[in-house]
């Protein structure tokens, strides 16, 4: 089983629109990015526990990150301002609201609840320098870089270098077109080998998955890709599209030994309408353990599909995997410790060397070895 219950986020396509990450952006009428851990895609908005990031007219800025503090400069050239009192900055945990008093009301520059991370934001101080609005944070994790003030996809997929450290993904799910799109588009922002477990057996099989199910049946081919996936264990820097269906390894609890060697996701169809149902969702499933799915490190709420919205579920999963690793910097390492030692099958709770798990007692405590 899972060593707790999955990260959730809620969803959807309508006014989806990742920002920019360089270091010298504009921002646009209105962006929304994603982040927290569940994902829920609807077909109106998305949402992971943030918001949005806008402004009533493009404003260039530039961030840098330097360690512990970051800097983000507003230009505000062409901005009547009479002073700095009609600046207003309010910043909280993972959001920034930067305002413009303008002809006796309140002109918003930047409104974002998607931060990349979280600040200390009784320690944010800002001042004007020329034609420039400064503004100084400080992180509360000072060991993470920041790709870019907001959380998007471009900052998501460079900040995650960094967090993932080469440790693939596993894509699963009951639809093999769903896992293949999103795992496709991973591999690409991520710069890691896109892998189908679908295309690979068909391959060795020389026939397609449905005359092959036609011809032996469900069972036969989770066998054959519980083989695939025991062979596919020891690659780095991989995002693997699994099966769907009766017929996924991915599907049956007892098939997860060498799932567990990366990260897992799982796209998971809901009829909730709303991000806390879907997190209760998430966990009575995983409180059920029926599915073999359960067992997943992030859990991807979709209500509905639409392959033109690949990239946004993708963004939702790699949002959910970077609270993931926040959450225990040492993810990786075990992962990384659980392929050593041979998938034994002993994940989360890794056991000492030696372990065998038809014949040891588990019982015995794994070493602290990370």
């Amino acid at each position: 089983m899972a060593a707790a219950t999955p990260a959730s986020c809620f969803f959807s396509r309508g006014a989806f629109k990742p920002s920019s990450s360089s270091r010298r952006s504009s921002l646009p009428v209105r962006q929304l990015a994603s982040r927290n851990a569940v994902a829920f895609r609807t077909r109106s908005r998305v949402s992971c526990g943030g918001g949005s990031l806008s402004s009533v007219t493009p404003i260039s800025y530039e961030f840098s990150d330097g360690s512990s503090d970051m800097e983000l400069r507003l230009q505000l050239s062409g901005i009547d301002i009479s002073g700095p009192r009609d600046i207003h900055v309010d910043a909280n945990n993972t959001s920034l609201t930067i305002q413009l008093k303008h002809s006796g009301s309140l002109m918003t520059l930047m409104e974002t609840h998607s931060l990349f991370d979280r600040i200390k934001s009784a320690e944010t101080i800002w001042y004007l320098d020329d034609d420039q609005l400064v503004i100084n944070l400080k992180k509360q994790d000072p060991e993470l870089k920041w790709p870019d003030i907001v959380e998007s996809w471009e900052s998501l997929t460079a900040g995650s270098m960094q967090l993932l450290r080469g440790t693939s993904i596993y894509i699963v799910g009951d639809s093999t077109e769903i896992n293949q799109k999103v795992a496709k588009e991973l591999a690409v922002g991520l710069g890691y080998t896109p892998l189908e477990t679908k295309e690979l057996l068909e391959t060795f099989a020389k026939q397609t998955i449905d005359s092959w199910v036609l011809a032996e049946g469900h069972d036969a081919i989770a066998e054959a890709e519980g083989v695939l996936l025991e062979s596919l264990s020891s690659h780095v820097r991989a995002v693997v599209a699994t099966l769907g269906g009766q017929q996924g390894a991915a599907r049956r609890a007892d098939k997860w030994q060498h799932l567990y060697a990366g990260f897992t996701v799982w796209l998971s169809t809901t009829d909730a309408t709303d991000e806390d149902s879907a997190k209760k969702e998430a966990r009575r499933h995983v409180e059920d353990g029926s599915l073999g799915y359960a067992n997943a490190d992030v859990v991807v709420k979709l209500q509905g599909w639409d392959a033109d919205y690949s990239k946004t579920v993708a963004q939702a999963s790699l949002s959910a995997l970077k609270r993931l690793v926040l959450s225990d910097r040492k993810l990786p390492d075990k992962k990384s410790l659980y392929i050593r030692l041979g998938c034994r099958g002993d994940w989360p709770n890794i056991k000492p060397p030696g372990w065998d798990p038809s014949t040891a007692d588990d019982s015995i405590t794994s070493p602290d070895t990370l």
